[in-house]
């Protein structure tokens, strides 16, 4: 593989694991947000915030059911966030490193 084609996907990984990143913090916002109930209610912001983390949420849901009443759903999404913004670096380093990570 060429070094110009490692280059664009050492960057297109860099900017895929920011955007997982800047996703954490919007699940974060999310979840801090839930334990207000009042606020989603005809709120652009955290129904706009609801239906970008919802999805990816109910996945998680289905695997975790609430137990009485805590859902604990999100911190399985959480360390799911983690360990692929772990492997896409990972990926990065073997990449830039052929020699140690090969």
């Amino acid at each position: 593989m060429s070094t110009e084609v490692v280059g664009y996907i050492v960057n297109l990984l860099g900017v895929i694991s920011s955007a997982l990143e800047i996703y954490f913090y919007v699940l974060l916002i999310r979840v801090l947000l839930s334990w207000f109930p009042n606020l989603d209610q005809g709120n652009p912001v955290v129904s706009t915030l609801m239906s970008i983390t919802d999805p990816y949420l109910n996945a998680f849901r289905g695997i975790i059911p609430p137990l009485g009443g805590l859902d604990l759903s999100a911190l399985l999404a959480f360390i799911a966030l983690n360990v692929l913004q772990w492997a896409l670096g990972n990926a990065q380093m073997a990449l830039l490193n052929p020699a140690i990570y090969g």
